[in-house]
């Protein structure tokens, strides 16, 4: 990591002038963390929460220069006589609001013992925004899209990367994990405490983990949910969500294939799949009110990844079979919206700034070769888009410091949540973290779900709670259960039992009570 300029020179000055070796250089930045806070009501929404915004330095090698907006959130700890500090809080994105976590955690065990900080990252929301201008769409959305229409893939992007330059001012080269991970410190500076503790979830566990590096003697306990993978910063992430994907709807497979008596889809994984095939072959030739070829991948990697809902899509996938006009339309209407959750997954916020943090492919072949295979392998969840180009295979700005590489020196273990069909994060980002620092792994055993704690499952809320509250540290490997398959037993076991009828609006219920993930 570069030194600050500013700092160098201090130094450098010092030592020339002979000064003596005890003073210590000025605080390039104790101008920023003396800034007074004023507290009022959030708007809104999140009135129950107090808010307020500072400034910090645009660019940290010249905090002499231009200046940022930040805007936090608090609430504070309910039981003060209980008060152990702060609990900084980052939702993901990377370009998601924070400003509402605290509230979503209000009536967590937690909120009991800290004070819950929220904040807009540099870029997003409330504090200086990266605001960039939207372009046409030039390739029509296809989950498998013919070689012929990959090079509209890429002049899309390229097109969004020149319309975001055009309008990002002068800040976009500044927003970066490493520079919001400074903006936290400055936050903590502001509000007086020696040490911050730490949530995060998604991209907030690779936040974490740069701020950890950054200011390992600044950080107290930390738990890391739903980690990015350390070693794949940033296109290969985004790659393995494709894969994470195709291994759910495997998994899916298989369990229909042991129902064939109640399904009637095949009785093994490898022929529910060629029914799979049939159907998006059926929707290609002939869409069934608005419902595509594409929107039916979309549909399978979503219902996948959730257990749950598994007799669900194993009916969607029998009235779309069915000649029968109706079922059609009743199993097109279902799978619209787990379609449209995958589609509300994809992008966010500073989204095509932090992910060119890191270097990209500049060759196009590179990604049209990966296109044809995922277009065939990985067509489920939109996994072609994992493969495409992005904006940052055109980048046109460069990062001024390489991405943080992650390291734990001085501060505590922490604790690291994963679950083993998370397609946003894949599993192997969790052991493949809490290796690299060292901590210990909670692994949500066959779930789906992306963001863990607040999100219903006792478990891992429990282990969570007693690290963050008491200290208690989970063992270094450990494991809660998922939520539960459908109660449908396999062909030969017994009377089959009688799955709910197809309901939209159940699954629609299921995705809104999914914790973090069903956050606006």
């Amino acid at each position: 990591m570069r030194r600050f300029p500013a700092l160098v020179l201090g130094v450098a000055t010092l030592m020339a002038a002979g000064t003596a070796a005890s003073a210590d250089p000025p605080d390039p930045l104790a101008e920023f963390v003396a800034q007074p806070v004023t507290w009022a009501p959030c708007k809104g929404k999140l009135a129950e929460l107090e808010c307020a915004t500072l400034v910090a330095p645009l660019d940290y090698t010249r905090p002499a220069g231009d200046r940022i907006n930040l805007t936090i959130s608090r609430k504070r700890a309910a039981a003060p006589d209980r008060r152990r500090g702060v609990l900084f809080t980052n939702p993901g994105g990377p370009g998601g609001s924070g400003l509402g976590l605290p509230q979503f955690l209000a009536k967590s065990e937690l909120a009991q013992v800290y004070d819950l900080i929220g904040i807009d990252p540099r870029g997003v929301g409330g504090s200086t925004a990266l605001n960039c201008r939207t372009v046409p769409a030039i390739a029509a959305p296809d989950s498998r899209p013919a070689d012929a229409d990959f090079g509209k893939w890429a002049a899309e992007a390229r097109a969004a990367e020149e319309a975001c330059q055009q309008s990002a001012g002068g800040i976009r080269q500044f927003v970066s994990t490493a520079n919001t991970a400074r903006d936290m410190d400055v936050v903590r500076g502001v509000l007086g405490e020696p040490k911050i503790n730490y949530l995060g979830y998604s991209y907030g566990t690779y936040l974490g983990a740069v701020y950890g590096t950054l200011f390992p003697n600044r950080l107290d306990r930390s738990v890391l949910d739903s980690a990015v993978h350390p070693e794949w910063i940033w296109r290969e992430q985004f790659r393995q969500q494709a894969v994470a994907y195709r291994r759910d709807v495997e998994a899916w497979a298989r369990w229909v294939g042991e129902r064939h008596e109640k399904f009637g889809l095949g009785k093994s994984q490898a022929e529910v799949l060629a029914e799979v095939e049939k159907v998006a072959a059926k929707l290609h030739a002939t869409p069934v009110e608005g419902h595509t070829r594409s929107s039916f991948d979309g549909a399978l990697g979503v219902g996948g990844r959730y257990r749950p809902l598994w007799t669900d899509l194993a009916g969607i996938v029998v009235k779309l079979r069915s000649g029968e006009q109706a079922a059609n339309a009743a199993g097109a209407k279902a799978a619209q919206v787990l379609a449209k959750t995958g589609l509300d997954e994809l992008r966010s916020g500073v989204f095509d700034t932090v992910t060119c943090e890191s270097d990209w492919p500049t060759d196009l072949d590179t990604y049209f070769e990966d296109m044809r295979t995922f277009r065939e392998r990985y067509p489920f969840g939109y996994g072609i888009i994992r493969a495409a180009p992005m904006t940052c295979t055109f980048r046109s700005f460069t990062p001024p410091e390489p991405p943080v590489r992650i390291a734990r020196a001085g501060y505590p273990v922490g604790v690291v949540v994963q679950a083993e069909g998370d397609t946003q994060t894949q599993y192997a980002g969790g052991p493949a973290m809490a290796t690299r620092l060292g901590h210990n792994l909670i692994t949500v055993v066959d779930e789906g779900k992306h963001g863990i704690y607040g999100g219903g499952n006792r478990c891992v809320d429990e282990k969570v709670n007693r690290y963050l509250i008491d200290g208690g540290l989970p063992g270094s490997i450990s494991q809660c259960a998922g939520d539960p398959r459908p109660d449908v037993p396999k062909d030969g076991s017994g009377a089959p039992a009688a799955a709910p009828a197809l309901s939209a609006e159940r699954i629609q219920q299921y995705l809104d009570g999914r914790g973090l993930s069903a956050r606006p």
